[in-house]
């Protein structure tokens, strides 16, 4: 089930101006400056944790995945607990869920299987069992959704730079979705 957007929103309000240190953060991450981008990222982070901004998950999210990337694993599992920690106190569970997931995949992608397992200890925690094995909200609306195809997204954001992954995004009708990063509205190729 699509999330709906409020009563008569037009779309084109999604529309935001994308702050340069955001695109910059992806860009440095894009081209492998990994410490550079980790510093940008938890920047961002910093601020949108005093404004209690709906993006400081994700930025927390993505500093810990660069300073990962950049070989300082500490600092990285303290942003990525801290990340979905926020998404937790927020009572965000279908972004938890998807964030944690993606999180422990990420890990295991890299080898660090202890820390892949701190995480999913802290989401089975936090989050229901379902059946099969994996953790998240016992809902038929997130099941049924995740079984319908949805349509090819691009891997970044045309605004911002930032990566897009359908199965992480808000979807805002069949064939749009919010970006993560920045709220720009992401069609569909």
């Amino acid at each position: 089930m699509f999330r709906r957007r409020g009563f008569g929103r037009p779309l084109q309000r999604m529309i935001v101006d994308i702050p340069p240190a955001l695109q910059r953060a992806n860009e440095l991450l894009a081209i492998g400056d990994y410490s550079g981008a980790a510093v940008a990222f938890e920047e961002l982070a910093r601020g949108a944790i005093a404004r209690n901004g709906p993006r400081a998950p994700i930025l927390l999210l993505q500093a810990g995945q660069a300073r990962i990337l950049a070989g300082q694993a500490v600092v990285g599992m303290g942003h990525l607990k801290q990340g979905i920690s926020l998404f937790a106190a927020r009572q965000q569970w279908p972004q938890l869920h998807r964030a944690g997931q993606h999180t422990i995949a990420f890990l295991n992608q890299r080898g660090q299987t202890e820390e892949a397992q701190q995480i999913q200890d802290y989401l089975i925690a936090r989050l229901l069992p379902m059946p099969g094995g994996t953790v998240g909200p016992a809902s038929t609306d997130s099941a049924a959704l995740a079984e319908k195809s949805k349509p090819l997204l691009p891997i970044l954001c045309s605004a911002c730079g930032g990566p897009i992954r359908a199965d992480e995004v808000e979807w805002v009708d069949e064939n749009t979705v919010e970006c993560p990063y920045c709220g720009s509205a992401v069609r569909a190729e």
